[in-house]
């Protein structure tokens, strides 16, 4: 069965664009002219993942990614013209998980897309339950406890922390973090991986500002420390 992409998109000529382009790729597009339509359509249609504009009237992008995060944790990518880019690092501290910035080329795209629904996709056979510490990793039910209380990661902060815990004092540069989250030639993780580290260690860590489980390593990249 084709995957669903939810296009959100004020201007229906970037709505056709994509609809016609992700069509011809085998997806199945559904559209949604502001946030509220698409929260709408996402409850009674769930996609596999959206593409996202951030300025549309109604409910902006910011608005529906406050409210979607409560409900699901399907991968998000944000769509933003250049001068707007800093809105939309933004978007990946409220739960975004990638973003192109206008004018994309459509495989750049495509890519990106591949990569995120292939992160999102937890089918493969080789499941492990993780433990280190205060946090538990249950990769075949998509489940993450710190101090036995739940936490809701988006999909790239859960396999970003998966390949930290099964590989405890391992120093990680960010390149291999780049290549082990998404296939050969998607650079777009690597301006962003800061963002997803920083919401990871919110989220995981008892003091964010001084960190015990994702350690910086300076000037080479990142090291998860088994704390006991």
């Amino acid at each position: 069965m084709a995957n669903t992409i939810l296009v959100v998109d004020d201007a229906s000529n970037v709505r056709q664009l994509l609809q016609d382009y992700l069509t011809e790729q085998g997806f199945r597009v559904i559209t949604a002219t502001d946030g509220q339509e698409a929260l709408y359509s996402t409850r009674h249609d769930p996609p596999d993942l959206i593409l996202l504009d951030i300025m549309m009237p109604k409910m902006d992008g910011y608005q529906f990614l406050r409210a979607y995060r409560k409900e699901r944790q399907t991968p998000i990518i944000i769509i933003t013209a250049r001068e707007e880019e800093t809105d939309a690092v933004l978007g990946l501290d409220l739960g975004a998980d990638d973003y192109v910035v206008k004018p994309f080329r459509m495989r750049e795209l495509l890519a990106r897309i591949q990569a995120a629904l292939r992160r999102a996709d937890h089918t493969q056979a080789n499941f492990e339950l993780l433990r280190f510490g205060d946090i538990v990793l249950d990769e075949r039910n998509h489940l993450v406890k710190v101090k036995d209380s739940p936490v809701t990661l988006t999909p790239i902060e859960f396999d970003l922390l998966a390949v930290f815990m099964r590989s405890p004092g391992r120093v990680f540069p960010r390149s291999d973090l780049v290549d082990l989250l998404a296939d050969s030639g998607f650079s777009g993780l690597d301006s962003t991986l800061n963002v997803h580290i920083r919401n990871l260690r919110l989220k995981i860590e008892p003091d964010p500002a001084n960190p015990e489980y994702i350690k910086t390593v300076f000037g080479i990249g990142y090291q998860f420390e088994k704390v006991d």
